[in-house]
This record gives structure tokens, sequence and C-alpha cells, in this order.
């Protein structure tokens, strides 16, 4: 059974599976261990869910493989709707490695009592980031600069394109992380970090060189670091995207 006297604040927990059985026994073992739980049948079920307000998980644990919205779309769109949980996939078979890679974590069924206690238990502590609260999302000089050089559309277009191009470079960094090919986090580290850095993203620009100088991820402990500098890219893609809203709207 998982530590019934821990008494640290335990993090709510959003179940999503369509399999009836496997999300009654998850559920009423969390539950019957302190955690609040809220089930979800289906992926489009849990987008609802939390677009109504009605849960607000630390923890989101989704089955790989569902009818309808599922695997690296549903996390997508998970991440796009509630950004602030993990997200730990569950699966009866080896998923994809663009699953694997989207998610924060994977257990295989079936687990037990203890495999899903290792899993929360990281959620009991402030995960690890390298965001420094300093630093601005995008330098105001290099902004000012480039408004000087060109129209605000022409601004808008150099910012949306250093989006669409973190977004697709952090979808490759997590396929290298799951590979634990260090050499690719490294050389993807180095892109960041000299795109961004030229475009004045400051948050991503830094990230990208602590990644392109990041020890070997075959290690656990340097691929648990890997994994928090993702983590905190995607946050820093999400902000240098609401910056472009607020600061050079369409």
């Amino acid at each position: 059974m998982l530590d019934l006297a821990s008494q640290r604040e335990l993090p709510t927990v959003l179940l999503i599976d369509d399999d009836l059985v496997s999300r009654e026994v998850t559920a009423t073992l969390l539950t019957m261990n302190g955690y609040s739980v809220h089930t979800a049948e289906s992926g489009a079920a849990s987008l609802t869910m939390l677009a109504a307000g009605l849960c607000r998980p630390g923890v989101i644990l989704m089955d790989a493989q569902m009818p309808g919205l599922s695997g690296v779309e549903l996390i997508k769109e998970l991440r796009a709707t509630c950004p602030r949980p993990r997200i730990y996939v569950i699966s009866g078979s080896g998923p994809s490695e663009q699953v694997v890679a989207a998610a924060d974590g994977l257990l295989l069924k079936p687990f037990d009592s203890e495999a899903l206690r290792k899993l929360l238990e990281g959620e009991q502590h402030t995960p690890r980031s390298y965001l420094d609260p300093g630093d601005p999302v995008v330098s105001p000089d290099v902004l000012a600069k480039l408004r000087q050089m060109m129209p605000e559309a022409a601004v808008r277009e150099i910012y949306a394109a250093v989006v669409a191009d973190l977004t697709h470079r952090i979808e490759a960094l997590g396929k290298a992380i799951a590979r634990r090919d260090s050499d690719e986090v490294h050389r993807i580290g180095h892109a960041i970090k000299g795109g961004c850095g030229m475009a004045g993203a400051v948050q991503a620009a830094r990230l990208g060189a602590l990644l392109e100088t990041a020890p070997s991820a075959a290690e656990d402990n340097h691929l648990d670091n890997s994994r928090a500098l993702l983590r905190d890219l995607r946050a820093a893609a999400r902000a240098l995207q609401r910056m472009l809203d607020a600061e050079l709207p369409a």
C-alpha cells in the first residue's frame, strides 16, 4: 500500500482511462491512500472537465491508447488546457516513442502500489525549475530595436517563427531524451540557444544553453535534469506565445 503515514499534502489526481476495471481499481487505490481523485472515461471527457473548472489536478494519469482523442494529441490538448500538472502515461504495452517523449513519465500495467507510490512521490516536492524569475520572456532592448527597424507586422512574424521553431525543437528534444541521446540533446540545446538568443527570447535561450552543456543523459539523475529543462522550455514557449499575443496581436 501507499504510505498512509505521510503527512505531506497530496496532489489531486485526474485519472483518464476508458477501461472501467482499470479505472476503478486505480481510483480506489488512490482514494484509500488519501488522494483526491477525479476520473474520466475518455480524452474528450477529461478536457470538458478541465475546461469547466471541475478539476484542478496536480497529476494526470492517462491511458496511452483510448478510442477517440488519445496519445500525443491528447497530451498536447491537456497541456494547452491545463499546463501546470505533470502528465504520466499508463499503458498495458509499450507505447510509441512519441507518446513517451510527450509525457513526463510512464507506468506499465499491471502496476502495484509500490510502483504507483514511486511515480507519485516526486509530486510531493516542488519540482526543480531552471527558470529564473528574474529573466524577461523577451529582452526589452531587442524588442525595441526590432520595432525601430521594421513594422509591427514584421516583428510579429519574427516572434511567431521563433515560437513555431521552438515548438518543433521541443518535440524533437522530448524524443532525444526518451532515446537517451545526449549528442542530440546537446545539438538541439545549441540551436535553441542560438535562435532564441538572436531574437532576444531570454528564458528559452538560457534553457537552451543549459541543455547544450547538460551531462550525459545515460544516467538517471542527469536524465531527470534534462526532463526538467524540457518542462521549463514548454513553459517558456507558452510565455513567449502570451507575450506575442499581448504585445503584437495579429
